[in-house]
């Protein structure tokens, strides 16, 4: 079970000052240069973004022999920044600090807002990447800034890692890239990523702050159905279409089994003092007995926490046929699911196979992200006594949770090349996820804002810890 950290690391707190407005001013500007860089793959380049941290950097006083621009010559525009700034003590182990410069593609068209353009607007900023992640990615940056101007004398080395490709499954990815091509480079005691961070109620109410310290896996499958065709005036039995369609129904019928681990455990029963009512009650039976499937029934009925009760497969993409008077030759779709640790890709990819129960959809594994990731993160006091801390002092009375994270992160490229990889974000979300991924993504101001204050104070302490 998770317990108070704090008292095993600091006897005595810190006092940190407030930041001035003009750091706020700062942190702005640089996350709106940020969001409105376009990172997606498809039209956009994260060279462009590295380059112009790079440069600020530079502005900072960072030499370049502490600025470490990186791109693979078949991936011009996926390259990516490490940036150091050296310590005292060279027995001390670094820390690296890991953000993703890429973001998912967003069309104009769909949006409310212009996606490239940072947009602040009742209370919110609005822009592709505001969320996941270029509010952290700017916190980071301007932090080094920051603390390259003041002169702050620190006993670790910091380093920064701005890579790309974590939101594409089948591009070049910069944390593989470096932990792969450049482990001296990134090498740390640990590595601070996003995952983590806070989560608001629907009226803006802090609940709890995590620390990611798991994640799932990530796996795409391609289901498949091909045959002859032939003209569409004369209809068979036996359409790709409709097979596929009766396919992929009987998967969205399903629910695979519900999962636990230490860290789930522990996370619900955190969890339940702070929501309450009929969804408490449900976390607080459902950390006692997992094996109630009339509580996690009511957790399943949020699709954040239904997102680590157990395995999840969703179809995200469909094609089909070739011409409008003709029968389809062939019908795919991707199944993108997110693997509870403990399954294997090999035993989901049978699950499904069973589901749609017709040997002529072929069910196979679409491509490989990464390796599976090694199991939950140690809860290590120098990582989680500090995030009590600051929590204490910007959020009285709000727990600190260890978090196995739904989505996939850049830890699964460093935690197997021996850098365990945590989530930490003072960055808090709304209940609906903040639309990352889909229309309208939208960050707090205030959150925001809030945030980059924390993660410029965690660094501090971080940087000095024994």
């Amino acid at each position: 079970m998770f317990r108070t950290l704090l008292a095993t690391l600091l006897t005595t707190a810190i006092a940190f000052p407030a930041a001035a407005q003009g750091d706020h001013a700062r942190y702005r500007a640089l996350y709106k240069e940020m969001v409105e860089t376009n990172t997606s793959l498809s039209v956009g380049s994260c060279t462009a973004l590295a380059a112009k941290v790079a440069g600020h950097l530079k502005e900072s006083g960072f030499p370049d022999s502490d600025l470490h621009p990186f791109a693979a010559p078949d991936h011009p525009k996926e390259g990516g920044l490490v940036a150091v700034l050296p310590g005292s003590d060279p027995k001390a182990r670094p820390i690296l600090l890991l953000g993703h410069l890429d973001v998912v593609e967003a069309k104009r068209e769909d949006w409310t807002r212009d996606p490239f353009t940072l947009v602040e607007e009742n209370g919110y900023f609005y822009g592709r990447g505001v969320a996941d992640m270029k509010s952290l990615d700017a916190a980071w940056v301007l932090t080094l800034m920051r603390l390259k101007e003041e002169g702050f004398k620190h006993k670790r080395t910091i380093k920064l890692a701005l890579t790309c490709g974590e939101e594409t499954s089948t591009a070049f990815n910069g944390a593989g890239w470096l932990a792969e091509h450049e482990r001296a480079l990134i090498d740390a005691e640990f590595a601070l990523n996003e995952g983590g961070g806070g989560r608001l109620d629907k009226d803006g109410k802090a609940l709890i702050m995590t620390v990611q310290a798991a994640e799932k896996f990530p796996q795409n499958y391609t289901l498949e159905v091909t045959n002859p065709g032939g003209h569409s005036s004369r209809p068979v039995k036996k359409n790709a279409i409709y097979q596929l369609a009766a396919g992929l129904t009987k998967i969205s019928q399903y629910e695979f089994p519900i999962a636990i681990n230490d860290i789930t455990r522990t996370y619900f029963a955190k969890m339940a003092g702070q929501v309450g009512g009929e969804m408490g009650a449900a976390m607080t039976a459902f950390a006692k007995d997992p094996k109630d499937l009339k509580a996690a029934a009511v957790i399943a009925t949020d699709p954040s926490y239904n997102g680590i009760l157990h395995t999840t497969c969703v179809a995200t993409l469909l094609s089909a046929g070739h011409a409008n008077n003709a029968l389809p030759q062939r019908a795919d779709a991707n199944i993108n699911c997110r693997i509870f640790p403990g399954t294997t890709p090999e035993e989901v990819r049978a699950r499904l196979s069973e589901l749609v129960a017709d040997p002529e959809i072929k069910v196979t594994l679409a491509d490989k992200r990464s390796e599976v990731p090694k199991g939950p993160q140690p809860l290590n006091p120098k990582v989680f006594g500090p995030v009590e801390q600051l929590t204490a002092k910007y959020w009285p009375g709000i727990p600190v949770v260890p978090q196995m994270s739904a989505g996939a992160t850049d830890g699964a490229f460093l935690t197997p090349a021996g850098i365990p990889t945590y989530g930490v974000s003072g960055m808090f979300g709304d209940a609906d996820g903040s639309g990352a991924h889909g229309l309208n993504e939208h960050m707090r101001v205030s959150s925001v804002y809030k945030g980059a204050d924390f993660l410029y104070d965690i660094v501090k302490v971080y940087a000095n810890e024994k």
